[in-house]
């Protein structure tokens, strides 16, 4: 993959770039289950019955009549028996039956075009489950495909990921060497992670950039807080960073640090926050919202009623856009894009940053036989206003973009600008190219060019 490929791949990490569905979202990191949307053992609409009539259908007999909506598979079976009899393989390893039934499933999967179902085969299967209960060592970020290219949604914060200066949007283009040319997210992951103290070496592309950087990281085990909260001048800041099985009580013992600190701002940082727990999201975004407000629609299929989530009625005060903003970016996702979509349907809540991630959608685990696992779609989220968080993201009231020069800069405009926001001042929408060309024209002054 050369860098004239990915320059002209319609790659864009600004806020006008939609997301779409071609998004698979994947976590590379040690500690915390960050699950984003997954469904664990709830219901298993698709079970062991699904299960069973699925390999009744591979009978191996050639079908003379079926009825509407069965398929057909002769012509699978006259393709199975022409590879058993004329393949000649380069190996003097054969391919099993195993190996083939469960390469049918995968392509069965892939027909259905949805990048968040996926067949999981045993050691795919282990190595998930390994992600989410968190039990490995990795780097501190969040990576997924966009336009096919493997990216980095977010670094998470204080991680050697974070410290090594890997940034949101950058393009991995090797692991220690490996090309990720037509690789999937699940195997970067694979390649990414490993045994703490050993190092992985990224390739990257960063846009803006001339040539590849490649950056060693070493890994460790990821340990991510929760919330964190400081206070600048006559406003109050609570940065969430996921919604965890803590993140709810966390959320509110910082609410009730803000009442007490007498202020009347308050900025909800949602940025570079992957998601997790739907019910977090709810919860939390019941101590904003007045009791039965919609938090949320689950659409489970088209002609069929919403599954409405609705606030519990904990609201700790009344809150305006005047004196409430939410920050996100394009590394915020799931349940933190369910939240802010919440607040700014609701009008309580000003929206300010870059245009979010894109991930609405809901999967179901299921577990197979013999260890492996379906990942399936079973639902997509849908703000209060009836807004498909995945076409697109949401986009937020203000726009204030943050530059990878800013970022490395260790400067920060979007919450700069949510404090001079708070404080009464004008703040106007921005366009991602105008802050680019700011930040060229900025260095090029420095450079004296």
């Amino acid at each position: 993959m050369s860098e004239e490929e990915l320059s002209n791949a319609t790659y864009n990490t600004g806020p006008g770039w939609k997301v779409g569905l071609a998004i698979t979202l994947a976590f590379v990191f040690a500690a915390g289950a960050f699950i984003s949307g997954i469904q664990l053992g709830k219901g298993l609409s698709v079970g062991d019955t699904q299960t069973a009539g699925l390999f009744s259908f591979l009978s191996h007999e050639p079908a003379t009549e079926t009825t509407e909506g069965e398929p057909d598979l002769t012509e699978f079976w006259r393709v199975w028996d022409l590879l058993e009899e004329k393949f000649v393989s380069g190996s003097t390893t054969k391919v099993s039956a195993k190996d083939r039934v469960q390469g049918a499933i995968e392509g069965l999967v892939d027909s259905y075009g949805d990048p968040y179902t996926v067949y999981l085969p045993p050691t795919e299967a282990e190595a998930f489950n390994e992600n989410i209960s968190g039990n490995f060592s990795g780097v501190g970020m969040e990576v997924g495909l966009r336009n096919g290219f493997v990216t980095v949604i977010a670094p998470l914060p204080d991680t050697p990921a974070e410290r090594a200066g890997v940034l949101a949007g950058d393009v991995v283009v090797e692991i220690d060497g490996k090309s990720t040319e037509d690789m999937g997210v699940d195997a970067a992951v694979k390649l990414i992670r490993g045994e703490r103290g050993t190092e992985v070496v990224l390739k990257m592309y960063r846009e803006g950039e001339m040539e590849f950087i490649e950056i060693p990281i070493v890994r460790d085990t990821i340990d991510i807080p929760t919330v964190k909260t400081e206070q600048i001048d006559d406003t109050f800041i609570i940065a969430l960073y996921s919604f965890n099985a803590i993140a709810e009580e966390q959320v509110f013992n910082a609410l009730r640090e803000y009442q007490k600190s007498g202020v009347e701002n308050l900025v909800l940082d949602l940025r570079g926050n992957p998601g997790g727990f739907l019910q977090g999201a709810v919860g939390i975004a019941s101590y904003f919202l007045p009791a039965g407000k919609v938090v949320v629609r689950e659409q489970v299929s088209f002609g069929t009623d919403d599954e409405v989530f609705r606030s519990r009625g904990k609201q700790v005060q009344l809150f305006d856009p005047e004196h409430l903003v939410v920050l996100v970016d394009n590394g915020s996702a799931s349940a933190a894009e369910i939240l802010a979509g919440a607040l700014q349907d609701h009008g309580v809540a000003t929206v300010m940053g870059s245009q979010t991630f894109g991930k609405g959608s809901v999967q179901e685990l299921v577990k197979l036989d013999e260890g492996s696992s379906l990942k399936v779609t079973i639902a997509r989220w849908l703000t209060p206003n009836g807004t498909s968080i995945s076409d697109g993201g949401l986009t937020p009231n203000i726009v204030i973009n943050r530059t990878p020069a800013q970022r490395l800069a260790g400067e920060d405009p979007q919450k700069d600008a949510a404090v001079r926001f708070l404080a009464g001042e004008e703040v106007v929408s921005e366009t991602y190219e105008d802050q680019v060309a700011a930040d060229k024209s900025a260095s090029s002054t420095e450079t004296g060019e």
